[in-house]
């Protein structure tokens, strides 16, 4: 159910980068959320859901953005790799950790994906307002991190079941004392 919901959250974050300005006519730039999702899904799921979400994530954000299709692929993927390497060394359940995670991965996925299209010969727009949109996209990442973790978590245990702790002790068992 985990990774059902997982991929409907990253389905319908892409729509929302999408179709949702707000923030883009605000701060002059759009806030990327797949790097935050890719820091939740390596420190919760396995190898295997990090890579399907890193290609179907990519390939999502690819079909509606300026992008070549593709592109966007290996930077998730590395980002997630990443964090998947080394979740046993991470406090994944810190505020500070995730906003850590999310802030870098935020700032690294875009910057690995500018050096992608730089050096396949594209030519996108670069120039001083690419450390502003870098900067927005990375504190954007910090923030939806923890608040997908929050998210998830929630999701989590309103579709999820709790194993019930069972006791050694009976209500209804007579403890005889004394001889027989």
């Amino acid at each position: 159910m985990k990774t059902i919901v997982l991929f409907l959250v990253t389905f319908v974050a892409v729509f929302w980068e999408a179709l949702f300005h707000g923030v883009r006519h605000l701060l002059g730039a759009q806030v990327d959320l797949l790097p935050a999702l890719m820091v939740y899904a390596s420190l919760s799921a396995g190898l295997g859901t990090v890579s399907a979400l890193a290609v179907c994530g990519g390939l999502w954000f690819d079909s509606l953005s300026a992008n070549p299709l593709g592109v966007s692929v290996l930077p998730l993927f590395l980002v997630g790799l990443a964090v998947f390497l080394y979740r046993d060394l991470i406090l994944r359940h810190q505020l500070f950790a995730q906003f850590t995670l999310g802030l870098a991965a935020s700032a690294i996925a875009p910057i690995i994906t500018l050096l992608f299209l730089l050096t396949s010969g594209r030519s996108p727009l670069f120039g001083w307002g690419t450390l502003w949109q870098l900067l927005v996209m990375a504190l954007g990442g910090a923030i939806a991190t923890p608040v997908f973790f929050e998210l998830f978590r929630l999701l989590d245990r309103a579709f999820g079941y709790r194993r019930v702790a069972q006791s050694s002790f009976r209500a209804d068992r007579e403890i005889r004392r004394g001889r027989n």
